[in-house]
């Protein structure tokens, strides 16, 4: 034997070459080994016992083992267990591959296992299934290192070799599965995926299949919960119908006993007044009969009394007598009336009674009217709903607060009057068969009273209270006239066309561009309470303006749009301040004067009009920071130009007083002069070239006016005064012609001081 160092020594590998593929790293070699295991399983298996047996009669002649063949048997049956505990399926077909290697090296080894013979003659028909070239390899190699240790007995290296066996069948079984078989739906290694039975399944990494698993497990979890609810809301409900049928039966009990009662009335008092009835036939009857005996008798007795009175004449015999008796008068007489009488042999009534029908029509009425349903309570109105009504229709909802069978409903309505006479106004009727109904063809902005009846077959209910509902207001109208604009804001105004007033106003501005569409409303200002708001706005930019009135009814529709452009300040003229002589033309923006032969002429004047200066005002100017606006004039007209405040004086000339600031053009006959006037005052100062084009310069923080030759860009004038109020541009013509004012322009560059 060999040293026992040289067991894991690199001598060792010299002496065993075959191990060379098997050592080293042990991972290495069972991926190797699986390897094997799909690939070469089947392929060579006469082979695989023939290299065994080779390398047994080797080994058994290299260590001396030629005369111990119980040791090899012993060895052969060892490496036989681990072959059938690794490889379960081909356990038969190991068996009978090595039991043929034990039967060519010994006869005799046949007498000391029974069940090896049994192997060996199933050897022909099942070599064809043994192990792979290299795995056989690689379990001799482990063979050969157990030979290698001399002090080891025979049965100590079985063992050994039955715990690596069981060691490394348990390393295989443990392995972990990495990856799931969506078609088998069971977790499953990769290599199984590769080489195993499940190689055209469609497989999905663990961890995802899980997730999924779960997210599937959510939404069934989330089903189960919603079905529960579900449940419970039936189960709810079923219990809400148990309770009103115990309360329907006992309310229809209850109506049934009172019916019932009243039927045994009516029939009682029907059984009285029969009986009744019945009695007096019969007193009637007794009475007649009683008195026809009475007569009767009364006729028998006086025919008996004529009877012996007759016998006793006839049995006279005194013949004067008789003849004397027999014509006697009282006689006489009382026999020719009795015989003259004639007697009723006839019963004065029958024995047989009436035939009495009993009406019962009221008892079949109220035995019907055990089922009838009862007359319908009084139907509530809700309260108006916010925007359930607009400019033209209104939504009206009521609500039953009992278990009355109703068949339709009964909605009244008029509109709302603060007259006296507010009673005469039309009612309107509808039969509607829901609880809610939209009225249409209304007033905007307008009140309704509302009360409604429900109805079935046993009649009509008392009136509900009545309810008062409002229409949405009608569009509001934007005054284009009176918008403002500068380059951050805008001042927009607009006017009701209600005549009951509205709650709030909503603004909805619609930034323009390009590329954006038109309807996209980029801001809205609500709650504003009159009919104004100011706007702060984004320099350079064109919007879209529109105009909603609300009220409890809802929101009008919007408002005809108007475009505000923030490039410059913009303004309109204030035809209310200008002077009759004053014109304005078409544009808005441009004003003339024909004559001015009479400034104080006789035409009509506004409270607000100037009445000597030619002039007129534009709108104010309510923003901060700076504006300005362009004025084109004629070289041989006159004029004024500047700002002035609301309360500058109608009856005197712009510039002239403290409230108004004005650059004045006035034609010598030596040349053009140019005044800045405030207060009547002005600077001495010549300008050389007649401006056509003035520009003029508002700046509210730095308190100046400045005019400027907009044609060449030069600087005229500046005023440096304090404005302790907002301002209107204001402009004057002193001889015929006209002043086109330009807005909205752009503050040039060049205008900064």
């Amino acid at each position: 034997f060999y040293h026992m160092d040289l067991y894991g020594s690199k001598e060792r590998f010299d002496i065993f070459p075959e191990e060379l593929s098997g050592r080293g790293d042990r991972s290495l070699g069972d991926t190797r080994r699986e390897s094997a295991l799909s690939s070469e399983k089947v392929q060579r298996p006469q082979e695989v016992g023939y290299d065994l047996e080779k390398e047994v009669a080797e080994l058994a002649k290299m260590y001396g083992l030629d005369e111990d063949r119980e040791k090899e048997l012993e060895l052969l049956q060892g490496h036989l267990e681990k072959v059938e505990s690794r490889w379960p399926p081909a356990r038969t077909e190991k068996a009978g591959s090595q039991g043929s290697v034990c039967n060519s090296s010994k006869s005799s080894s046949s007498v000391k296992d029974p069940s090896q013979s049994t192997k060996q003659q199933r050897l022909p028909d099942e070599a064809s299934q043994g192990e792979n070239q290299s795995k056989a390899r690689a379990d001799d190699e482990a063979e050969s290192n157990i030979w290698s240790r001399g002090g080891l007995s025979s049965g100590g290296m079985s063992d050994e070799w039955n715990s690596q066996a069981v060691s490394e069948e348990e390393e295989e079984e443990e392995e972990a599965a990495d990856i799931f078989c969506s078609t088998c739906k069971i977790p499953i290694r990769a290599f199984d995926k590769l080489f195993g039975e499940h190689k055209d399944h469609e497989v999905a990494q663990l961890p995802s299949a899980v997730e999924s698993e779960k997210e599937e497990i959510h939404k069934n979890m989330c089903k189960l919960e919603e079905q529960i609810a579900q449940m419970e809301n039936v189960a709810s409900h079923l219990e809400e119908i148990f309770i009103t049928v115990e309360e329907n039966f006992g309310r229809q009990e209850q109506n049934f006993e009172v019916h019932y009662n009243d039927a045994v009335q009516v029939l009682a008092q029907k059984y009285e007044e029969q009986l009744e009835a019945l009695g007096e036939e019969k007193r009637q009857k007794l009475e007649a009969l009683y008195e026809q005996l009475v007569n009767c008798g009364k006729h028998l007795d006086t025919c008996k009394e004529l009877t012996d009175e007759t016998q006793e004449l006839f049995l006279e015999n005194d013949k004067a007598e008789f003849m004397k008796t027999l014509f006697f008068f009282p006689y006489n007489y009382r026999l020719e009336e009795f015989l003259k009488k004639e007697v009723d042999l006839e019963l004065s009534t029958l024995a047989d009674f009436e035939e009495r029908v009993i009406d019962v029509s009221e008892v079949e009425k109220l035995m019907n009217s055990i089922n009838a349903i009862p007359a319908p309570c009084a139907p509530v109105i809700n309260p108006q709903a916010p925007n359930a009504a607009t400019g033209t229709s209104l939504r009206v909802c009521w609500s039953l607060f009992s278990d009355d069978t109703v068949e339709c409903y009964q909605l009244c309505y008029k509109p709302v009057s603060n007259e006296r006479h507010s009673d005469e106004q039309a009612e309107h009727t509808l039969k509607v068969k829901e609880t809610y109904c939209t009225i249409s063809d209304l007033v905007p902005n307008t009140q309704y009273e509302f009360w409604v009846s429900a109805l079935n077959a046993s009649g009509i209910s008392p009136p509900s209270e009545r309810a008062v509902h409002v229409t949405a207001p009608s569009p509001p109208t934007i005054k284009s006239r009176k918008i403002r604009s500068c380059e951050n804001a805008a001042l927009v105004c607009w006017e009701s066309r209600d005549i009951n007033p509205v709650d709030s106003y909503t603004v909805e501005l619609s930034k323009l561009t390009d590329e954006e569409n038109d309807d996209v409303i980029t801001e809205s200002i609500v709650g504003i309470p009159n009919c104004e708001v100011l706007i702060h706005l984004q320099p350079t930019q064109k919007y879209r303006v529109c105009v909603r009135a609300q009220n409890l009814g809802g929101s009008s529709e919007r408002s005809e749009p108007v475009l505000i452009h923030t490039t410059g300040t913009c303004f309109y003229l204030n035809e209310d301040t200008a002077h009759p002589l004053l014109a304005i033309l078409d544009d808005g923006f441009t004003i003339s004067c024909d004559e001015l032969e009479n400034p104080e002429c006789d035409l009509p004047v506004y409270d607000n009009s100037f009445t000597r200066c030619i002039a007129i005002l534009g709108s104010l100017i309510p923003f901060p920071g700076k504006h300005y606006w362009e004025v084109e004039v004629e070289e041989d007209t006159e004029y004024r130009t500047g700002v002035a405040f609301e309360n500058t004086p109608r009856h005197g000339h712009l510039g002239a007083n403290n409230s108004s600031w004005c650059m004045r053009h006035i034609i010598t006959p030596s040349r053009h002069k140019y005044e800045f006037l405030h207060s009547g005052m002005t600077p001495d100062i010549r300008i050389t070239i007649p401006p056509r084009r003035i520009g003029i310069l508002l700046d509210y923080e730095n308190c100046r006016l400045s005019f400027f030759n907009a044609d060449i860009a030069q600087h005229l004038h500046t005023f440096n005064s304090h404005f302790q109020h907002y301002v209107h541009p204001c402009f004057a013509l002193e001889t015929p012609g006209i002043l086109r004012i330009h807005t909205g322009i752009a503050t040039p560059p060049w205008t900064a001081l």
